[in-house]
């Protein structure tokens, strides 16, 4: 004779609680399943307070199920319907806000240089050329961190193909992320795509001292930070609260971007922040299909300003489709091979060999 639910849920009906009502009339019966006469089913308490004093209940209800005719095996457990357990809330990591006071220029512990990248004015592919140098300075042994302080335009991200929050375990401290074998961090970890950046000059100095000192760099041989354009609060900020090894400006060869390359020389200048050397960017444009040359820009601009300086022309970088290619898609060139790669491992290699990186 076999046993059926109706059969099981009887004898349960007979299993009463203090207040005279049944397990069934009570409603806690839960997942109960009969299989060639093995009878399983669960007691859900109401809170894990009753659950612990239902123990007799809980045998009581095995042995009426046992005792059925069909019934070979009857398993009960006994648990308890409560609210789930609270997870601890990660750690409110916010970036920006005034910079707290600091007695004078200071570097991350455990980094050994701080080079940064400027520029006159935009659109001269500073940031390519920082996410670059910093993948070939890689390749080339160096333990590099990549500081994205353009912070209303934050391309890093994206050129170094990772984009996702930076870990904090304390609310404090901040985990940079890596790529390409650069240690990396930016405004854009911290902002939803698309979102602009809406801050006053005192936000943008304390988002940067943040980046700088809240972020566990470890042991860096040299650390790229890519600057915006121009020469704003960001720029002021680095070079006086930071102990900058030197800088490297980024130009076209063009009249209108060296105008502008100047300003950022005599900010730098002005700053007491050495200048290390110029890179000419879009020197020229190679034809895929014949080979021929087009200076576009100009010619020799950069290279003429860095002989009247003094310092020395760092590189001469083409414009190359591969290249911006290549940032759109999260891998730097430089992770590669070919004459764009060559042409930024001789730039990083010059850096070290000078005592730069």
């Amino acid at each position: 004779m076999s046993v059926t639910r109706a059969d099981i849920e009887a004898a349960l009906s007979r299993v009463a609680l203090p207040d005279g009502r049944s397990l069934i009339e009570h409603d806690l019966i839960r997942a109960l399943t009969v299989d060639n006469g093995v009878v399983r089913f669960v007691i859900e308490a109401p809170t894990p307070e009753v659950a612990r004093q239902m123990g007799p209940l809980r045998d009581a209800a095995e042995k009426v199920v046992s005792e059925l005719p069909g019934v070979s095996q009857a398993t009960v457990a006994l648990t308890a319907h409560g609210p789930a357990e609270k997870k601890p809330e990660p750690p409110s990591l916010k970036i920006g806000g005034h910079p707290k006071p600091q007695a004078g220029p200071t570097k991350p512990s455990g980094v050994k240089r701080i080079l940064a990248i400027g520029s006159g004015k935009g659109g001269v592919g500073k940031s390519t050329v920082s996410s670059n140098l910093a993948v070939a300075l890689a390749r080339a042994g160096r333990r590099v961190g990549l500081l994205d302080a353009d912070i209303y335009g934050p391309s890093q991200p994206r050129m170094m193909g990772i984009n996702r929050r930076p870990a904090s375990p304390d609310g404090k401290t901040i985990i940079p992320l890596h790529a390409h074998g650069v240690t990396l961090m930016s405004i854009g970890f911290m902002l939803e795509d698309g979102k602009a950046v809406v801050w006053r000059g005192p936000m943008l100095m304390g988002a940067l001292q943040q980046m700088l000192g809240q972020v566990e760099w470890g042991e860096l041989d040299v650390l790229l930070v890519d600057l915006p354009p121009g020469t704003g609060d960001v720029q002021l900020t680095l070079c006086t609260k930071s102990e900058l090894t030197g800088a490297i400006v980024v130009s076209t060869p063009q009249d209108v971007a060296l105008i502008d390359a100047r300003k950022a020389l005599d900010m730098f200048d002005t700053l007491k922040t050495p200048v290390l050397g110029l890179i000419e960017n879009m020197s020229m444009f190679v034809c895929p299909d014949c080979g021929s040359e087009h200076q576009i820009f100009g010619q020799g601009g950069v290279a003429a300003e860095a002989e009247k300086l003094g310092v020395p022309l760092l590189g001469a970088l083409p414009i190359d489709l591969d290249t911006r290619l290549a940032g759109d898609g999260g891998t730097p060139i430089a992770a590669g091979d070919g004459p764009m790669a060559e042409a930024y491992a001789r730039i990083a290699d010059g850096l070290i060999k000078g005592g730069m990186a």
